[in-house]
């Protein structure tokens, strides 16, 4: 497994910068929803319900001590904050998501995340021990890896794109992906079939050629 800043790479193909060796295929690229990553990573509902209860708190005081100009005058200003905030927050998961670049090729899966400072994750398949799948009603979803031991991952890079409640063990995830159950079947299946595959090996002259 290997990660690289998107600064001392080209990207021959969008998301994949070294470009990928011959035999090696793409079989699948895609991206965060924003608006699932702004509810499920960045909790937009949350903090909107709760800016919410603000306004309507403010704005309810000053009506009971100043009647409907009082309650407008107040309550605006805090419903004109909220919106800004709400805004804001979509914006940050909307930058997020349009920075990722999650892809399945025929031997690895391969992320380029980061809005701020873009880096590059590569897992090939045999470091991967298992692939977990969130789905969402609507289909959006998050396939979370869990690596084989000995490789550890930033959560502070790779954050909003891992598993949440996993601190310690950090797992990459495609997070907030839609069509999640169709991706994380071709996953499966692709790295079924690349762990399956015959290595080759060259047998001395005169003996024959086996496979492991």
């Amino acid at each position: 497994m290997s990660d690289h800043n998107k600064d001392f790479d080209f990207e021959i193909m969008p998301g994949v910068p070294a470009g990928l060796p011959k035999g090696e295929d793409i079989l699948w690229q895609g991206k965060a929803d924003a608006m699932a990553l702004a509810r499920e990573a960045y909790k937009i509902n949350w903090i909107a319900g709760y800016m919410l209860i603000v306004v309507l708190w403010r704005a309810g005081g000053a009506y009971a001590d100043g009647g409907t100009a009082l309650m407008l005058a107040t309550g605006l200003p805090y419903l004109v904050l909220a919106i800004a905030a709400y805004g804001v927050i979509y914006l940050l998961a909307w930058a997020q998501a349009r920075a990722s670049i999650y892809t399945i090729t025929t031997a690895r899966v391969i992320m380029r995340i980061g809005a701020a400072l873009p880096v590059t994750y590569t897992i090939p398949f045999v470091r991967i021990a298992t692939a977990r799948l969130d789905l969402k009603p609507g289909g959006t979803g998050t396939i979370a890896i869990e690596i084989t031991d000995g490789a550890r991952l930033s959560y502070a890079v790779l954050w909003p794109h891992l598993r949440p409640g996993f601190a310690k063990v950090t797992q990459p995830a495609f997070r907030c992906i839609p069509g999640a159950q169709n991706v994380a079947r071709l996953l499966a299946d692709a790295a079924q079939a690349k762990l399956n595959e015959p290595v080759v090996t060259m047998a001395p002259t005169g003996a024959v050629m086996a496979a492991e």
